[in-house]
């Protein structure tokens, strides 16, 4: 049986093949967190200017050490070392070694802590949190230019854009451990 081309060479199973893949890997990069939302009170809090990220600039420097030394580290729940990360465990880690800070050991408790940040204002090192299954669950840490570290259950430690496909519509607040 002849299988049908397309001008490039490629049959109509290659092409189911490889658009399949390309679906499946845009799921999987999602991670551990339905509606974008304020912290409750954060909605009248007008953002203010993002000097705060020019004053630390080390403060980023050090979580991407951090970040390059655990790169692809598998999820692991309960996880806090290089044999595997659950997304708090990563952001304890994170901090511990990179900034000498303790931070709380779950999401929830670190949703509880911190400073809230409004979305406009957020800066390298505060933590983001996102919503999954309707309820916050997912957290990392955000570096600027749109992207933050975290671990994900799909692919473990790794960066993600907030605007990607799958964070965009899930990001709730932001906190800052100062």
């Amino acid at each position: 049986m002849k299988h049908r081309t397309d001008s490039l060479g490629f049959n109509m199973h290659e092409w189911f093949r490889y658009i399949s893949i390309l679906v499946i890997s845009a799921l999987a990069l999602g991670g551990c967190a339905s509606h974008q939302s304020l912290p409750e009170g954060m909605a009248d809090v007008p953002p203010s200017s993002p000097t705060a990220a020019a004053q630390e600039p080390g403060k980023a420097q050090k979580l991407w050490q951090v970040f390059e030394r655990y790169q692809g580290t598998p999820y692991r729940y309960g996880g806090t070392s290089s044999n595997g990360f659950d997304c708090s465990g990563f952001i304890l880690t994170a901090y511990q070694e990179g900034l000498g800070k303790q931070l709380p050991r779950t999401t929830s408790q670190m949703l509880a802590s911190g400073d809230a940040i409004h979305p406009g204002n957020i800066q390298p090192g505060d933590l983001v949190f996102f919503r999954i299954r309707g309820k916050e669950q997912h957290a990392g840490i955000y570096m600027g230019d749109d992207r933050f570290i975290h671990a994900s259950t799909s692919i473990g430690v790794t960066q993600s854009s907030m605007n990607g496909y799958y964070w965009k519509g899930r990001f709730t607040q932001a906190r800052r451990f100062d």
